[in-house]
């Protein structure tokens, strides 16, 4: 999946040497890393995606966890000046039949959006091993060399009873590639999804009150916009600065991180086919199409450029904060006139995917 580079490109594999550790101390990264990593000549043939596939898997240690809830172990590199991003999947669909995804693409940015991916899906007919060690470890090798792959284990992650309304159903926890958890909630009143806060664990981004609507919040590291619920104690996501989808990057939305291996049973389908009844037959119970190409997207916020656009939504929830709670929540959808789901691939490094406003 196409990460943007925000703030070095490459840095996340170029810290300073250590020096007297103290694990409390932040982590200092330096420019002069980062030039002399673009600076170098390398070789490496990135138009073979088996060729990257062992770089990267000789590049990492004995054992890495993947942090994402789809399962999404992200990596940069540089290559003769040139910043490269991609991912190794372990899909949840598929991984217990041996299969690996495998994606790396030129590094989007503003100015250039559009580069090529390569994509190959990967399993012993390639020379590549995915074994299951336990439920969320799992053990990848290719040409000698192995890789424990710890996926996260949010097994006992629940919402506080408290933050549920009645006609609400928890989905599964999120953890987004921007570091920050979610509860997935579907609400059958509105028939909409809802992204809310997981504040049960230390919130790894400074939230913001906006002076004029306090109500709403915005995070100084990922630009996430919260709204404080007047019915319950959560704040609600609310919005995703559009730059970020724009160009792909780790703060694009929780969108592409649904928590998969923790959906319990027909949980999602069931919520995706009551809002659009024409998927019945059509979709898994990931919300996938039977191929694997397609997913359908639960991106229940708006993309914006300025707070102002959170205005009305600020203006409703006060006006209906007494009324009833379909009529409430409805303020927290999008498009109250469009209420179906969009198409987003999965099983590739997606493009970037504009939501309707």
């Amino acid at each position: 999946m196409r990460r943007a580079v925000l703030v070095f490109l490459g840095v996340l594999l170029l810290t300073a040497p250590a020096a007297a550790q103290d694990a409390s101390r932040p982590v200092l990264h330096l420019h002069q890393s980062q030039i002399e990593e673009v600076l170098r000549p390398t070789t490496l043939d990135v138009n073979d995606p088996l060729a990257v596939f062992a770089f990267v898997l000789d590049s990492l240690p004995e054992r890495v966890t993947v942090y994402p809830t789809e399962n999404y172990f992200y990596f940069t590199f540089v290559h003769n000046g040139v910043p490269y991003a991609g991912n190794i999947r372990l899909d949840a669909s598929n991984r217990d039949q041996g299969k690996v995804q495998f994606g790396y693409f030129e590094q989007t940015t503003e100015w250039l959006e559009d580069t090529p991916t390569m994509f190959r899906e990967l399993d012993a007919s390639d020379g590549v091993v995915l074994e299951k060690v336990e439920r969320f470890l799992y053990r990848l090798s290719y040409k000698g060399k192995s890789v424990l792959f710890a996926l996260n284990e949010l097994s006992d992650v629940k919402p506080p009873p408290a933050t549920l309304a009645p006609q609400e159903i928890f989905i599964g926890p999120v953890f987004d590639d921007s570091g920050i958890r979610f509860f997935l909630i579907y609400d059958k009143a509105i028939r909409s999804f809802l992204f809310v806060l997981d504040e049960t664990v230390r919130v790894a981004d400074a939230l913001l009150p906006n002076p004029r609507r306090p109500r709403l919040l915005i995070g100084k590291r990922t630009g996430f916009v919260y709204y404080r619920d007047h019915r319950r104690e959560r704040k609600i996501l609310v919005g995703v600065y559009e730059d970020n989808v724009r160009v792909n990057n780790y703060f694009d939305g929780p969108f592409d991180q649904l928590p998969d291996n923790f959906i319990e049973g027909e949980t999602l389908r069931d919520a995706l086919i009551e809002i659009q009844p024409d998927l019945k037959g059509q979709i898994d119970r990931f919300g996938g199409t039977p191929d694997g190409e397609v997913r359908y997207m639960i991106a229940p916020y708006r993309l914006y450029r300025e707070e102002r656009e959170f205005d009305a939504l600020d203006r409703c929830a006060a006006r209906r904060r007494n009324a009833p709670e379909a009529r409430y929540y409805r303020c927290f959808v999008v498009d109250e006139g469009r209420q179906d789901l969009t198409r987003r691939p999965s099983r590739v490094p997606k493009n970037p995917i504009q939501q309707p406003q």
